[in-house]
């Protein structure tokens, strides 16, 4: 028999990935909008951890940014909901340390998906 587990940081640093990147999609979706959290297997090899939302979104030309410590879209913004611009960055360092992978893809107006790779590994079940 073949379990398959995701190798992920310990469960603080998963309580921290998932807190940071909730956070966020709560923070930046206006009452009435949605936040979605899936997770499946991406292949046979990675499993997806999935978070979308319907919030402001980002512009196109910034989504490369985000994950850069202290950088934030909306400066006003940010300072209005609080935030100091590090949570992406201890989120895509916290995932990479594990061999993780984070992408992003975001429409201005019209939400913001952060996907979370992790790998899989196998062990038999026999120890």
């Amino acid at each position: 028999m073949l379990v398959l587990d995701i190798m992920l940081p310990g469960r603080d640093g998963l309580s921290q990935i998932l807190i940071n990147i909730l956070d966020n999609a709560v923070k930046f979706t206006p009452e009435g909008g949605k936040v979605a959290v899936s997770a499946a297997p991406a292949s046979d090899q990675e499993v997806l951890v999935r978070i979308a939302d319907t919030g402001i979104g980002v512009p196109r030309d910034e989504v490369s940014r985000l994950g850069e410590r202290f950088y934030r879209v909306d400066k006003g913004r940010s300072r209005e909901l609080g935030g100091t611009g590090l949570g992406l960055s201890i989120v895509k360092h916290l995932v990479s340390v594990h061999k993780g992978r984070m992408e992003i893809d975001s429409q201005l107006g019209r939400g913001t998906t952060v996907s979370l790779y992790f790998p899989i590994y196998r062990e038999n079940a026999a120890r």
